[in-house]
């Protein structure tokens, strides 16, 4: 009797999912920071709201800069390797199969099978099965600067929306308290979708993103209240 066997492995998604836990988690806390630090110095709804709005623009235009730099150096590292690998097999061949070779051996295959192995591999793609086994190099985890960049600012935005609809509808005598325990309960939510996205625990990453998440506001409300005092 046949059977289907499908597996669905959720490793595929961790350079979206990476970037869109980050730029959302990013938007909220430090939006939500920026609210309680602004509003701890006894500032108005409106004086809130416009910082609130600055902070989202300019967080979402340096979570977008920031996520294509670092991810593109990590792309042009690639591509170093992987050229100076296609140079080293068109000019040292027999070492760089010794070399696949005992990278097999060293996961366990015996001698004459692991040079098969890597004979066979080398014959159909030499250089994706040195940039695989040997680089760790695959397509699942190859650098995406564009999707990286688009995706941390297009969470950061949404995260950042959230206290800035509090800071709208919330009473100014209770802001202060009214977009910290929504804010966590945002982060909350996040860290519970990211696990369940990325199958993980769910009950651990809630707790982290949030313990984070309160730290900050906590440590901006003491600084913007210490600020309003002094002024």
């Amino acid at each position: 009797m046949n059977r289907s066997h499908t597996e669905n492995h959720l490793v595929s998604r961790i350079g979206w999912l990476r970037a869109a836990i980050l730029g959302a988690n990013d938007g909220i806390v430090s939006t939500a920071s920026l609210i309680v630090g602004v509003a701890s110095a006894s500032a108005g709804r409106s004086e809130i709201l416009v910082a609130g709005i600055a902070g989202l623009v300019a967080g979402a235009m340096s979570m977008a800069a920031g996520e294509y730099v670092s991810v593109s150096s990590q792309s042009d590292t690639e591509k170093a390797d992987l050229e100076r690998e296609r140079l080293e097999l068109e000019t040292q061949p027999e070492f760089e199969r010794e070399e696949l070779a005992q990278i097999y051996v060293a996961r366990g295959l015996d001698s004459d099978l692991a040079h098969k192995v890597a004979d066979q591999l080398m014959a159909k793609d030499a250089l994706g099965a040195h940039a695989r086994d040997e680089l760790g190099i695959s397509d699942v985890m190859t650098a995406k600067p564009i999707q990286a960049a688009l995706t941390s600012a297009a969470t950061f935005s949404v995260g950042a929306i959230l206290p800035l609809i509090v800071v709208s509808i919330s009473p100014i005598s209770i802001l202060v308290a009214t977009v910290s325990i929504a804010s966590l309960f945002f982060l909350a939510a996040l860290g519970a979708l990211g696990a369940r996205a990325g199958g993980a625990d769910t009950t651990k990453a809630t707790l982290r993103v949030s313990f984070w998440g309160a730290l900050a506001m906590a440590l901006t409300a003491a600084i913007g209240s210490l600020v309003g005092t002094a002024v």
